[in-house]
């Protein structure tokens, strides 16, 4: 009787060999290939209903840029609400399982790389930290309670995303300096001049009145307004000089370095020309960097240029003046940018860095720079220029003192020479004041949880610039005459 189950076990014996060593064969063929590895190779990953109905793979896909292939009928999406999905994954019908291959092998090349880029699009915009995802939820709650200045669809499903087009500046996407290119449109022919003085008027030839004249000459110029953040007394109108623009000075409350990036509805075109008081720019220069951002309205537009490095002795971020053959900021002492970044600067910034640039006096213009590159992905455009704009070492009580400033090297020891004499010392003149970029560059990168800033080693020129040919032929004559 015991011999009788002899043959049975025997063959048990022998299927449990053979599913012992296929399990080991399957094993080691698994093993040789890297997950990660195969779901950035792929353009489609499968995505079936988990244990309910949806499935952590679908975020793995997203996050590899691999094109979901959900197979889970009944499956409410992430954020279907505001995110229109099919223009990142194919959605099948789980019981038709077969038809997959013949779906994909139908899918053609154009649309396999577009529906791959929504996909990196929206995994960074909404789902790459649980910050974003609960911002991005709270977001779409707000736009429920206040569904008469909810964004559309076009803003959730474009970059830069929703979360960085703010509806309460607008609900209309041409009124963003993202969306011009989609909807087929163009920023307004004109620019509003903002200049920043901080130093009282000395007289009818100081910079800040030559550089109201040369700006009100342009024919882009729609009006000039003065952001008067001086410790004495706002100048009667009398003192200021007669332009075929409107010009119009506006007293700052808090007299703060923010405030220059305040919202001020005097405001009114697409294009803010950003200028420090002591700027010196012809009005072919500022004639042809508006020409420039028309093309590029979304990025900071201008002269001055810097950079940023990673410095690995220190472990941190470093930050140079010096004259490379790349560059990831332009200064906004001299630049163009649309004049949505003055609101989102004001609204979106956390309250906390804007405290810390107005107790430094510094940085403004780096927190700009970190703010558009973190929204555009993209760096700044650098344009010619007829002024040479450089650091320069000077020096004050027998040590050297840089400045970083962009001022031309004449007005820079015009304005060293002042502050020495006994008056209000210039920011520049400072010698904190470039370690406090340093510290800046580090806090505002913290701030972001990554680094924004983007080299680039493109200058634009007009065309005919610095060519063998009569000057006559050349519209920005003045640019090239020193």
């Amino acid at each position: 009787h015991k011999n009788s189950y002899r043959p049975r076990l025997s063959v048990y014996a022998q299927m449990a060999k053979k599913v012992l060593n296929l399990h080991k064969h399957l094993c080691c063929y698994y093993f040789k290939f890297d997950y990660q590895e195969l779901l950035h190779n792929s353009s489609f990953c499968l995505v079936p209903r988990g244990r309910r109905l949806g499935s952590f793979r679908f975020l793995e896909a997203l996050q590899a840029a691999c094109i979901p292939f959900i197979l889970s009928n009944g499956w409410e999406l992430p954020f279907s609400e505001v995110i229109d999905w099919r223009k990142a994954a194919i959605i099948g019908d789980e019981r038709l399982l077969l038809q997959v291959p013949s779906i994909t092998r139908s899918v053609g090349r154009d649309r396999i790389l577009a529906l791959r880029q929504q996909t990196q699009f929206l995994w960074d915009a909404y789902f790459s930290s649980v910050a974003k995802i609960v911002l991005t939820t709270l977001e779409i709650i707000q736009d429920r309670v206040d569904s008469h200045v909810s964004r559309n669809r076009l803003l959730w499903n474009s970059l830069p995303s929703g979360l960085y087009a703010l509806p309460q500046y607008s609900i209309d996407p041409a009124q963003f300096p993202f969306y011009y290119g989609i909807l087929g449109k163009s920023p307004s022919q004109q620019f509003t001049a903002v200049i920043h003085s901080v130093t009282p008027l000395q007289s009818q030839i100081s910079p800040v009145m030559k550089l109201i004249i040369a700006v009100a000459k342009s024919k882009f110029c729609a009006q000039i307004v003065v952001l008067w953040n001086c410790d004495k007394p706002l100048p009667p109108r009398n003192k200021w000089p007669s332009t075929s623009v409107p010009l119009t000075v506006v007293e700052g409350q808090t007299k703060m370095m923010s405030s220059r990036f305040f919202p001020y509805d005097v405001i009114l075109t697409d294009a803010v020309l950003s200028l420090d008081e002591d700027s010196v720019l012809s009005t072919n220069e500022v004639d042809f960097a508006f020409i420039v951002w028309q093309s590029f309205p979304d990025r900071i537009v201008g002269y001055p240029a810097r950079s940023h490095y990673w410095d690995s002795s220190r472990s941190r971020w470093g930050y140079t003046s010096k004259w490379t053959n790349d560059y990831s900021m332009v200064l906004t002492g001299a630049a163009f940018y649309h004049r949505y970044y003055h609101y989102l600067f004001t609204h979106y910034v956390p309250t906390s860095l804007l405290t810390m640039v107005d107790h430094m006096a510094n940085c403004e213009d780096i927190l700009m720079n970190f703010l558009v590159s973190a929204v555009t992905k993209q760096p700044p455009i650098k344009v010619t220029q007829k002024k040479q704009y450089k650091e320069t070492m000077m020096t004050q009580v027998g040590r050297p003192v840089l400045t970083d400033s962009c001022y031309p090297l004449s007005l820079s020891l015009l304005v060293f020479s002042s502050a020495s004499q006994g008056s209000k010392a210039s920011r520049w003149a400072d010698p904190d004041h470039f370690a406090q970029r340093q510290t800046c560059m580090n806090t505002f990168s913290h701030w972001l949880g990554f680094m924004p800033l983007v080299h680039s080693q493109m200058r634009l020129d007009p065309v005919l610039f610095r060519d063998q040919v009569s000057i006559l032929r050349k519209k920005y004559r003045d640019i090239e005459r020193l």
